[in-house]
């Protein structure tokens, strides 16, 4: 993990203001660094400016407190919410790990006010692609 890290890809100020331990499994440990690998540490060196991570992993209860789909990709440690800081910015993300790089899940969310990236290792990705 060469841009990012385990503390801001587990880090919710959610979290934090219930007082929900957000520690990832081992297993979603694991997912999250093949995520970080695979697709944001790429995706940062292709980009050349910094990402920030909006939100990664989230543990069942913290995954409920913030209306997650019951079977969302962020509590196995597979997905992540990243913004460059803008809608424009936002996009050329979208557009780099679309055109790029290997993903389950991509979804532009509410015209690019952020997106959502998932990464499997277990199966294989599905290259879905949303809009939201």
């Amino acid at each position: 993990m060469k841009y990012f890290t385990m503390k801001e890809l587990t880090k919710s100020s959610t979290a934090d203001k219930l007082g929900i331990d957000n520690t990832p499994t081992p297993e979603a440990s694991a997912q999250l660094s093949n995520l970080v690998t695979h697709v944001l540490d790429p995706l940062r060196e292709m980009y050349g400016k910094a990402i920030t991570v909006n939100s990664g992993y989230r543990c069942p209860k913290l995954n409920a407190s913030v209306g997650g789909a019951k079977n969302s990709q962020h509590m196995r440690g597979e997905a992540a919410d990243i913004t460059a800081g803008s809608k424009t910015e936002n996009k050329k993300l979208f557009e780099l790990i679309r055109d790029n790089l290997p993903f389950d899940q991509l979804i532009d969310e509410s015209n690019y006010s952020w997106v959502h990236v998932s990464y499997v290792s277990t199966s294989k990705n599905r290259k879905q692609i949303l809009s939201l």
